[in-house]
C-alpha cells in the first residue's frame, strides 16, 4: 500500500481492477462508495465480470482474461499521445520515460482493441478520466497478481500511476488488496517469519534491541524463522 484505505475520500478518479472488493474487502469497498456518491470521485472498475461496485461507476471496461498489460500499456499510450502525462513529474522523480514511450509506440487503441477486447472508444475514455481528473488512486487485488504475467501486471499499474503523477500525493497510490480478509492485518503486525510489527526486519540488531526494550525483555532472536 502507498497509502491508507481512508485515503482514497480524498481521490478524484479511482481505477479498481483485479477485485471483488465488495465481497472480499467491504470496508474499502465503503469508502470507495463513499467516495464516489458522497464525494464526487469517478470511479473506472476494469473486470471481466460484473462486480457490485460497477453498479457506480462512471466507466466498466471488460478485458479479456489475461491481457491486463496491454489494457494498462494501452492507457498510457492514450495518455502520452494526447500529452496528458504529468511530464514536471517524470522528468523530476522518474527514470526511463523514453525507453517507456518506445515499448508503449505499439500499444495504439486499435491495437489493443484486438488483443483484449476493450472498444477503442472506452480505453480513450479510461486514459482521459484518470489522466485529467486529479488525484488518481489504483486498487487491485489477486485478479491481477495470479497470472504468469502476474509481476508485469502491477509494474504496469505503477508505470501508469507515476505517469499521472499519482504516487506519493494524496488520494493516489497504487493499492493491493490481499486475497484474504485479514491477511494484511497479520502481515501488518508481524504474523511472518522474517520481520516483526511493522514489517522491521529480525535480522536487524537495531530493530531487535528496540522491540526488546519496548517488549521489555533481556533480548530477541536473531534468526528467520518461527
Amino acid at each position: 500500500m502507498t497509502n491508507p484505505f481512508k485515503d482514497v475520500l480524498n481521490s478524484k478518479v479511482i481505477l479498481l481492477t483485479g477485485t471483488n472488493t465488495t465481497a472480499n474487502h467491504p470496508i474499502i469497498a465503503n469508502y470507495i462508495h463513499e467516495a464516489v456518491t458522497k464525494r464526487g470521485a469517478k470511479l473506472i472498475v476494469v473486470d471481466p465480470r460484473r462486480i457490485k461496485l460497477v453498479d457506480i461507476a462512471t466507466l466498466w471496461l471488460r478485458p479479456r482474461v489475461g491481457t491486463n498489460v496491454a489494457w494498462i500499456n494501452g492507457l498510457m499510450h492514450v495518455i502520452i499521445s494526447e500529452n496528458l502525462q504529468a511530464q514536471a513529474y517524470i522528468d523530476e522523480r522518474t527514470t526511463g520515460f523514453e525507453e517507456l514511450k518506445k515499448c508503449l509506440a505499439k500499444y495504439t487503441p486499435k491495437y489493443v482493441a484486438d488483443i483484449t477486447c476493450i472498444p477503442e472508444k472506452d480505453l480513450t475514455a479510461a486514459a482521459r478520466l484518470y489522466a485529467t481528473s486529479g488525484a488518481g488512486s489504483i486498487f487491485y487485488a489477486m485478479g491481477i497478481t495470479q497470472h504468469t504475467s502476474g509481476t508485469n501486471n502491477v509494474k504496469s499499474l505503477a508505470a501508469l500511476s507515476m505517469l499521472c503523477g499519482n504516487i506519493g500525493i494524496s488520494g493516489g497510490g497504487v493499492n493491493p488488496l490481499r486475497g484474504q480478509n485479514n491477511v494484511q492485518g497479520a502481515c501488518d503486525m508481524g504474523g511472518l517469519p522474517n520481520v516483526f510489527s511493522g514489517y522491521q526486519a529480525v535480522t536487524s540488531e537495531e530493530i531487535r534491541n528496540k522491540f526488546a526494550k519496548a517488549w521489555n525483555v533481556p533480548s530477541l532472536p536473531d534468526k528467520v524463522g518461527m
